[in-house]
């Protein structure tokens, strides 16, 4: 099933597209919600900064993919969402999701299928989360992304970004996969990280 299945042609129709730079902020946190965003092309994070400045990724977002559902049942935005790289989105205006939902309830129902996938998405996310090891939580991201039958995952964005989806320093990040690359457990191409299952 595809994660854009709710998307009919009325909501299709009232969407509207917008190009970021990098660095360039969508939203922000705390201001009202227009819609919810389809990603067409680029990167973006959604991201809280703490009072020191310090920035916790929640989620990194990719082409095909949607941010900001739960703004559509919110009267706020819960985090900022910033380009990583030049980026082109697809907004869908609450109002009119909100009246095709009414309308339709296919279309709510193939939503909220795709609202649970997120969900599971997000555990497997807190799982990682709680492995304390850098390489361990390296590894547990690499075979989470890389599906049952590849050992290959596709690196968008930069490694810093991977590090704050990580919950890593960059510092440690870069650390680890060196340690990893040299030890012979990963292989690094252009844009790629392999697992090579052998050595671990």
């Amino acid at each position: 099933m595809d994660e854009r299945d709710w998307l009919t042609a009325g909501v299709r129709a009232a969407a509207t597209e917008r190009t970021l730079r990098a660095g360039q902020a969508l939203f922000l946190q705390r201001s009202r919600p227009v819609g919810l965003y389809e990603v067409v092309s680029g990167k973006l994070r959604l991201v809280r900064v703490d009072r020191s400045g310090r920035e916790a990724v929640l989620h990194s977002a990719c082409a095909g993919q949607t941010i900001a559902e739960a703004s559509l049942f919110s009267s706020t935005y819960h985090c900022d969402a910033i380009a990583s790289a030049r980026t082109i989105v697809r907004l869908y205006p609450k109002a009119v999701v909100l009246a095709e939902f009414r309308r339709n309830p296919k279309a709510a129902e193939a939503f909220m299928a795709m609202l649970g996938r997120q969900v599971m998405d997000l555990r497997t996310k807190l799982e990682q989360r709680n492995i304390l090891s850098a390489r361990e939580r390296i590894v547990h991201y690499l075979t989470a992304n890389a599906g049952a039958a590849g050992s290959t995952v596709a690196v968008t964005g930069t490694l810093k970004d991977l590090a704050g989806e990580l919950g890593l320093s960059h510092e440690a990040l870069y650390r680890t996969l060196a340690e990893m690359a040299s030890a012979g457990e990963i292989e690094r191409g252009r844009g790629t990280i392999s697992l090579v299952k052998s050595k671990l």
